[in-house]
């Protein structure tokens, strides 16, 4: 008998005694059956899923393989609270998604909401038994970040909303912010050399949270963070010319509005700016003739700046030049808000879109790359028009004067 006929009929004689199933799911579910999992029972577990998932894939039985993936993941986090090991699984899990081209379905946008979900639960459990040392606590969360940013990705290929999934860019807003609260010096020594580093320091991460939860459409989500969780801003923020950077509170509520109003969802971002007014602004009046004032010694307000965005994209193409002096009125602002070049690419599509101003031939596809990975916005539009006649910018102005 040759050693691969005996190699089978072992297998069989195995699968006959463990009741139909096969050696190695016997096996996996033996492991995590038992009411406690220790860590090197844990990673037999992850290895032995690795290798079912890598079987499935390998025999064309796709839904199986990740079907596979995700149950032992969730099976690992839920019943046992193993983190380290889960997220492996969870690597190999949209891996494989990618690589089957499994299309992506509410179902699965479900199954990635309780997972992610499971993760952070026992994720703090961890850390607040004390089994868990903060420091790789906050390395697993940043961690889970990447997971999620990359099973939005696999939700952009494989699915039909452009730009992914609304419920996969709830999960990455989320954790965005969540991330954004851990202590950034200890984020700063393990990351200083890390090629990411940028995007995970405190702003970066608001900003990427407040640009998720616009492409989730949650506006009302956004100004819930924006009114409980950044403060007021200082003297210095407000003051014309000021060297810092705008007020938090103000950078992300102009970039969460720039980003809604490049894909096209005015109705939302009118949904932000109403709360954010409802909440924070001054008189309007005050703030529309300080906006306009270049003796009062404060920097262009960002909410007259929003209002006058959106509303000058509710008209039609002939605002072309207000929309140029709108944005040449704040460069100062945008130069100074965080990367603002790639806030660039916002303004030019909304340019394009609303107004017909087309960009340079050498920048579309720059511009549409760094859109199709909603990585921020800009200053400047594109186009040489003319300057705004200031009759007409207090026209403009006065009309708006009821829709804020």
């Amino acid at each position: 008998m040759s050693a691969s006929a005996a190699r089978r009929r072992k297998q069989k004689a195995l699968k006959e005694a463990s009741g139909g199933a096969e050696p190695v799911s016997s096996r996996l579910n033996s492991l995590l059956e038992g009411s406690e999992v220790d860590e090197s029972t844990a990673y037999e577990a992850l290895q032995l899923a690795q290798s079912q998932v890598r079987r499935h894939v390998k025999l064309g039985q796709f839904q199986e393989g990740v079907e596979a993936a995700y149950s032992v993941s969730l099976a690992l986090l839920e019943k046992h609270g193993r983190v380290s090991v889960a997220s492996q699984l969870m690597t190999e899990l949209v891996k494989a998604l990618l690589e089957t081209q499994i299309g992506c379905t509410e179902d699965w946008v479900s199954k990635f909401t309780k997972l992610s979900h499971a993760y952070v639960t026992a994720l703090k459990n961890a850390m607040k038994g004390g089994d868990m040392p903060e420091t790789e606590g906050n390395r697993l969360s940043r961690l889970h970040l990447k997971f999620l940013r990359s099973a939005l990705r696999w939700s952009d290929v494989c699915g039909l909303i452009r730009f992914g999934a609304l419920g996969m860019h709830e999960l990455v807003g989320e954790h965005s912010w969540r991330l954004s609260l851990l202590d950034q010096t200890q984020v700063e020594e393990e990351d200083e050399d890390d090629s990411e580093y940028d995007q995970n320091n405190a702003v970066g991460l608001k900003c990427e949270a407040v640009t998720h939860l616009a492409l989730a459409e949650k506006p009302l989500s956004i100004g819930a963070l924006l009114q409980e969780q950044c403060p007021d801003p200082t003297d210095e923020e407000l003051a014309a010319g000021h060297s810092c950077p705008p007020a938090i509170r103000d950078t992300l509520l102009t970039r969460a509005i720039l980003v809604l109003v490049s894909v096209e969802n005015l109705r939302d971002a009118n949904i932000l700016f109403s709360y954010y007014i409802e909440h924070h602004a001054r008189s309007q009046n005050e703030l529309k003739a300080s906006y306009m004032s270049k003796t009062d010694g404060k920097a262009p307000n960002h909410a007259i700046f929003n209002s006058m965005l959106i509303a000058i994209c509710q008209k039609d193409v002939k605002t072309a030049p207000l929309f140029n002096w709108l944005l040449r009125s704040f460069t100062s602002e945008m130069a100074n808000m965080y990367k603002p070049d790639l806030l660039k690419a916002y303004t030019t599509r909304i340019g394009r879109v609303y107004f017909a101003i087309q960009p340079p031939p050498g920048m579309l596809n720059t511009i549409e790359n760094m859109m199709g990975m909603m990585g921020g916005g800009g200053m400047g539009g594109g186009g040489g028009m003319g300057g705004m006649n200031p009759a007409m910018m207090q026209s403009m102005m006065q009309q708006m004067g009821g829709g804020m």
